[in-house]
């Protein structure tokens, strides 16, 4: 079987292709609609089947003869500037601005490319982020203060998974074991600490909200496989956090105790918007957004807040919830067409201050402990009407305002 040289350069940029939308965090069925349209442009037949931890890639030459190319892979991160840059790759090859030897080597200068972000300004963005979240949740600034300086620890071990094997497989649950140690100490030097929701905000980093989110979004497209392996490695994640900080409470309460706590005043209401806008730009730093996206993504956590601010009062908290999925959903469509650019590199920035992440993780520990880290009732009703109507809005913003993008 002889492939021809233009068949070759095809298909090695396809599979190339295929891997880097892994790598940046694409979820499935978006990275096989994707692959999908460039086979066709290519003029190939193909098929694709992507889960979170294999890609596999049926190509067709000329003289219909199958190719095949199956690879296990690891779930791939977030890095939404890539994903803006191999996009733009596309629209490049496929206006004949490039050819396709120079796409196959630009699209590997983009898989090699390094954060665009120093490793001092992402270790701010791990502490803004954990003390963000404590804000969101109107707590004191107590627990704004410690679960700041504690999302600076948690980044610290991040840096470290980087160089070690070992600490990689271990990541989420030595984290938490260790802020929760940290934490235990700290109750007794600042007695106005609630010590769950500090732990919850300085590892909210870790929380899969997100993963859950498109693991359920795949599931409503019917992408059973990958769908369902998502939901079940944030599951994992999540058992792995609570088991971490559970382990660092004993722990920390079998040496020095924990202390009584004393409820302090909790933040103003306006801290809320002071807390969107350090929560998106913390995003724009961990996802990799290229400066010159930035602030799109910054508005979109505004109008993701802003729509369900409005909504909820008026139609409840899951309801709220569709409505902010559906403005931001709106907003990611419009970005795209406007930009030319994935309604992915908004939407997830979005996304991620609707997902009730935290709650899931709020009800496991009340399951388990019986101890509440907020006053909240049928958190584990609300939260599944939240997660639905999160999916429910999006899928009813594509059909109001197509992005006319597959990404």
């Amino acid at each position: 079987m002889v492939q021809s040289d233009e068949f070759k350069q095809k298909r090695r940029f396809i599979i190339s292709l295929g891997k880097a939308l892994h790598k940046f965090g694409t979820n499935s069925f978006r990275s096989e609609a994707h692959l999908q349209s460039v086979a066709q442009f290519l003029d190939i037949k193909a098929s694709f089947i992507i889960t979170p931890v294999s890609l596999t890639f049926i190509l067709i030459d000329e003289e219909l003869n199958e190719h095949n190319y199956i690879v296990r892979v690891k779930p791939g991160d977030l890095d939404l500037g890539s994903l803006a840059r191999t996009d733009e790759l596309v629209n490049e090859l496929s206006s004949s601005q490039r050819t396709l030897d120079e796409a196959i080597e630009r699209l590997e200068e983009i898989y090699e490319k390094p954060s665009p972000y120093s490793r001092f300004i992402t270790f701010l963005a791990f502490g803004a982020s954990s003390g963000a979240f404590a804000m969101i949740m109107h707590t004191s600034w107590n627990d704004v203060f410690w679960a700041t300086l504690l999302g600076f620890i948690v980044c610290l071990f991040v840096f470290w998974s980087e160089r070690s094997k070992r600490v990689t497989e271990m990541l989420e649950p030595l984290s938490a074991l260790v802020v929760a140690l940290l934490a235990t100490a700290i109750t007794n030097l600042d007695p106005h600490i609630n010590m769950p929701l500090v732990i919850l905000s300085a590892i909210i980093a870790f929380i899969p909200g997100l993963a859950l989110t498109l693991g359920l979004s795949e599931l409503a497209a019917r992408h059973l496989i990958s769908g369902t392996a998502r939901i079940m490695d944030a599951i994992m994640v999540l058992f792995k956090l609570y088991f971490g900080a559970a382990l660092g409470i004993a722990i920390g309460s079998l040496f020095w105790g924990v202390g009584d706590f004393v409820q302090p005043q909790i933040t103003p209401d306006w801290t809320s918007w002071a807390a969107v806008t350090i929560l998106s730009i913390s995003l724009v730093v961990l996802f990799q957004v290229r400066p010159k996206d930035a602030i799109w993504g910054v508005f979109s956590g505004y109008v993701a807040f802003g729509a369900t601010l409005l909504a909820t009062p008026y139609l409840g908290v899951a309801m709220g919830a569709f409505a902010g999925a559906f403005a931001l959903g709106v907003y990611s469509n419009l970005y795209a067409r406007l930009m030319n650019l994935p309604s992915s590199i908004v939407m997830l920035l979005g996304l991620v201050v609707l997902v009730p992440g935290s709650k899931v993780y709020i009800g496991l520990s009340s399951a388990v402990s019986g101890i509440n880290v907020i006053n909240a009732s049928d958190i584990g009703s609300q939260t599944f009407l939240i997660f639905m109507s999160l999916v429910a809005g999006l899928i009813f913003a594509n059909v109001a305002v197509r992005s006319r993008k597959t990404l």
